[in-house]
């Protein structure tokens, strides 16, 4: 498959400006980011880029060279602007083409993978005559990602962690619509592969770049190690059984600035490594690892009538960027394994005991088991971070705003804020988790031995 890759503007053309950014900046970074998943990731993908630095290029020059180039899909990047009124994504086709064209096909798949990552307001599907859409001679599709002069969106914008999400949605979009195959690896035995961020002489610059890391939705933690009988501090940024895995995570250390981190590949400890504990300094703020099935499964492992929330934690959390395997690790904890021994009942919905205090005052109840799956999520959003709430859902969590916006960051900055006294609260949510995955391996594990 041929991507032709349009960062729009460059050069002397900045495209639109606001809020101390210009469009030019923020397309090309996109762009790069989709060009590296994609080749990094899948197979038999060609990307040509109209531009991978800050130069001009005219619209003709762009699709003109597309159309020689010969390529399958013609995927431009922008970002929109409307005098500080206007927010969200939106994404476009040429209006001479029917719904069920082909090129329709492909942006409905890209949009909706898009849409899943974007944090955005969703403005819709649209089409319009626009030169690069009407001038290919391939299936074209302009994606306008957020509006730079209105703050919320220019607030995103200014995040390397939100423009990855975007690319990822992008590349995840491309790669269902052409149906590309993931890269194969044969995993070396007994071999595991750590992402080594930095490594230091002295403990607090390493606890200074596991700070920075956490401030990036990146998981890090320091290792003593003795080199040369010296005592060296390492920022690990991840240990991987699989290769392909660790220079994903090298990517994202590499994309916030870090770049003499480095993959180190060593005999793992025994032929079946146990997974590395979760570290206490874990981001309430990252990517949902878990499938809903996987968290059901073990849900019902402990109590075989466990309600299925699985697809409400994995939904409203890779929405709100929420780590929704964790925050459903939490609702095990609160509701002991849902089966509500506590002063909060089943009838509540209220998986997070938001507002229980005691006997006389049970907090918080909910109409159906997803909002209050919905309000759980929008509590961790409250304590995570101090962006507004995003607003494709209704707020349903009734204590968000008397939460201290961003004051908790990690699972364990919840301690004496979510549980009073609560001195080892995230550390039990954190334990719970590392138990799901124990659980999820030891199934894949039964299940590979049966086959």
């Amino acid at each position: 498959m041929k991507l032709y890759l349009d960062p729009g503007h460059g050069g002397a053309d900045p495209g639109a400006t606001g809020s101390g950014l210009a469009e030019k900046d923020i397309t090309l970074d996109i762009a790069l980011k989709i060009r590296t998943i994609l080749v990094t990731n899948y197979e038999n993908i060609e990307v040509l880029m109209s531009r991978s630095a800050d130069i001009t290029k005219g619209l003709a020059e762009r699709t003109n060279e597309a159309n020689s180039w010969g390529a399958d899909f013609y995927m431009s990047i922008h970002i929109n602007a409307f005098n500080g009124t206007a927010q969200g994504y939106e994404d476009y086709i040429h209006n001479s083409l029917s719904n069920d064209s082909v090129t329709a096909k492909y942006r409905d798949l890209i949009y909706a993978e898009v849409i899943k990552l974007n944090q955005l307001i969703d403005r819709g599907k649209k089409k319009a005559d626009y030169h690069v859409l009407r001038e290919t001679a391939m299936p074209a599709m302009l994606s306008e990602n957020g509006f730079i002069d209105h703050p919320h969106d220019a607030a995103l914008m200014k995040q390397d962690s939100w423009r990855q999400n975007v690319a990822q949605g992008h590349a995840n979009g491309i790669a269902k619509a052409f149906g590309l195959k993931a890269k194969s690896e044969v995993p070396v035995p007994g071999t595991i592969y750590k992402v080594i961020a930095g490594s230091f002489k002295l403990r607090a610059n390493a606890d200074d770049r596991v700070t920075f890391l956490h401030s990036k939705n990146i998981e890090a933690f320091v290792v003593t190690t003795t080199i040369s009988g010296e005592t060296w501090y390492r920022v690990q940024a991840g240990v991987f059984s699989n290769r392909s895995n660790a220079e994903a995570r090298l990517q994202e250390v590499h994309n916030v600035g870090i770049t003499d981190a480095f993959i180190m590949a060593e005999p793992a400890a025994s032929s079946t490594p146990s997974p590395q504990p979760v570290p206490t300094g874990y981001a309430i703020l990252g990517p949902t690892y878990l499938s809903p099935e996987q968290m059901n499964r073990f849900a019902k492992s402990v109590n075989p009538n466990a309600p299925e929330l699985g697809s409400y934690y994995l939904t409203f959390g890779e929405y709100y960027g929420i780590r929704g395997d964790v925050a459903f690790s939490q609702a095990l904890h609160e509701t002991n394994y849902f089966r509500f021994t506590g002063i909060v009942k089943p009838e509540q919905n209220n998986f997070a005991g938001i507002g229980a205090t005691g006997p006389s005052n049970t907090g918080a109840s909910f109409k159906t088991p997803e909002e209050g799956v919905l309000a759980h999520i929008q509590h961790l959003y409250a304590y995570a971070t101090t962006q507004p709430l995003l607003d494709k859902y209704p707020q349903v969590d009734p204590r968000f705003h008397l939460v201290k916006r961003g004051s908790a960051s990690t699972w364990t900055a919840l301690n004496g804020k979510w549980a009073v006294p609560g001195t080892t609260y995230g550390q039990s949510i954190l334990s719970n988790y590392e138990k799901m995955i124990n659980f999820t391996k030891q199934n894949l594990d039964t299940i590979l031995q049966s086959l």
